[in-house]
């Protein structure tokens, strides 16, 4: 059951016109990277409310998510237009099993992210020596324009200390960018792309895939790594090689 409590705006971080961030603080219970909560606005005398990922880490007090301005959205613009120190509800218990904790061992870890589901993933991989179980960590982020990829430098960060992580970006409508794959996610699986420029081939033996975002990409991949590469949907009472989160 949701138990609301206030939260106060420490700041809404605007970067570009259509993703923002948004800072909170709130005493919510303890969460595990890779959780989510909900956040409530008032609309018209009634409750609307969403569920946001964390992306800052565990041990951050101040809490941070990101968020897509959506062109009709009453929810994201209420957000995007909040002043510092307001004050809106926020769930005090967190949720969710996209975490570190429910991922079996193996060697390689296969992050594959869309937009703002960037996020949980920004928040696990500051867990540190939490990651050191894997040989390798390998996040892939996927979006439309080159400006969407807001949480690069926070990753290049990571990767100072996190030296098993190999990070490489997809942009599906812009061409010719430096470094950056183009397309979807899918498809440069399928053609083995992705594999071939990062240097390590997804397969049962060494593989755990989480994947989150668009559920197209979330439903077409997961299909791919089953019916192409025996891989297997990851659950609590029957272990797998792939964990999924819908972001919508």
């Amino acid at each position: 059951m949701t138990k609301w409590i206030n939260a106060t705006v420490i700041r809404v971080q605007k970067w570009t016109p259509n993703l923002f961030k948004l800072f909170l603080h709130a005493p919510i219970t303890p969460f595990l990277s890779g959780q989510f909560t909900k956040i409530a606005t008032t609309y018209k005398q009634k409750y609307i409310q969403r569920a946001y990922s964390f992306v800052n880490s565990y041990k951050n007090k101040n809490l941070e998510f990101c968020v897509t301005l959506i062109q009709h959205g009453i929810m994201s613009h209420q957000l995007y237009n909040l002043l510092n120190h307001k004050k809106i509800l926020i769930d005090k218990n967190p949720n969710g099993f996209f975490t570190i904790q429910e991922i079996p061992d193996c060697e390689i870890l296969w992050m594959f992210a869309t937009g703002t589901a960037i996020g949980p993933f920004c928040s696990i991989l500051q867990n540190g020596s939490k990651l050191n179980r894997f040989k390798k960590i390998i996040l892939v982020h996927a979006v439309k324009y080159k400006k969407d990829l807001i949480y690069s430098s926070l990753i290049k960060k990571i990767k100072k200390y996190l030296n098993h992580l190999i990070f490489t970006t997809i942009i599906s409508r812009e061409y010719n960018n430096q470094n950056s794959l183009t397309g979807r996610i899918p498809q440069l699986l399928h053609s083995q792309t992705l594999e071939k420029k990062i240097g390590y081939t997804i397969n049962p033996q060494t593989s755990h895939i989480m994947l989150c975002g668009n559920p197209n990409m979330v439903k077409e991949t997961q299909q791919y790594l089953i019916n192409f590469r025996s891989l297997k949907k990851h659950l609590r009472r029957k272990p797998g090689h792939i964990s999924v989160e819908h972001y919508w």
